[in-house]
């Protein structure tokens, strides 16, 4: 199984994935470590990425998802995965992706992203991301989770739900 925690930036699902990948001692990625030098310099000046922009940086996690997948490894992802037809694409990869959504309200996300400092990312694109995002399917596998409870709640939460799903891949 592979878990890929997703949402706008700002969602804190790179510090939840962290934390579960070091937990279960899985292989982890950060998504935004894929991305070409061009995407990292078109969200610098704050413009929106495309779809364009976006398959290749998509086919390339997935590929990290299938390595994985093919050596017999569960992994664990942060990704902003913000549309079905992206999360689709992560499937490739392999059969069994599960999407663990960081979601709340923008003000919340909002605030976090104008406290930090240390990401390319600039608030003024959480509203495109905003307006990009398509929640998680019932037909989908994954849930939801509440950014606004505290981070060990969040914590103990993902948690459950990555051990309660994980099982040996068979290549």
């Amino acid at each position: 199984m592979h878990f890929v925690f997703m949402g706008v930036a700002g969602s804190g699902k790179t510090t939840v994935a962290e934390h579960v990948a070091a937990r279960l001692e899985l292989p982890f990625a950060e998504a935004d470590t894929f991305h070409p030098e061009a995407n990292i310099r078109k969200m610098s000046d704050g413009t929106p990425l495309t779809d364009e922009d976006r398959w290749p940086w998509l086919r390339e996690l997935a590929s990290w998802i299938g390595g994985h997948d093919t050596l017999g490894k569960s992994s664990v992802m942060a990704c902003s995965a913000l549309k079905r037809e992206y999360r689709e694409l992560l499937r490739e990869g392999a059969p069994g992706v599960h999407f663990l959504h960081m979601h709340g309200p923008a003000e919340v996300i909002w605030g976090r992203l104008e406290a930090r400092s240390d990401h390319f990312m600039p608030p003024a694109l959480l509203r495109s991301q905003l307006e990009t995002l398509e929640r998680l399917q019932p037909d989908e596998a994954g849930r939801e989770f509440d950014v606004c409870t505290d981070l060990a709640t969040l914590h103990g939460g993902t948690l459950a739900y990555v051990r309660d799903h994980i099982r040996p891949v068979v290549p």
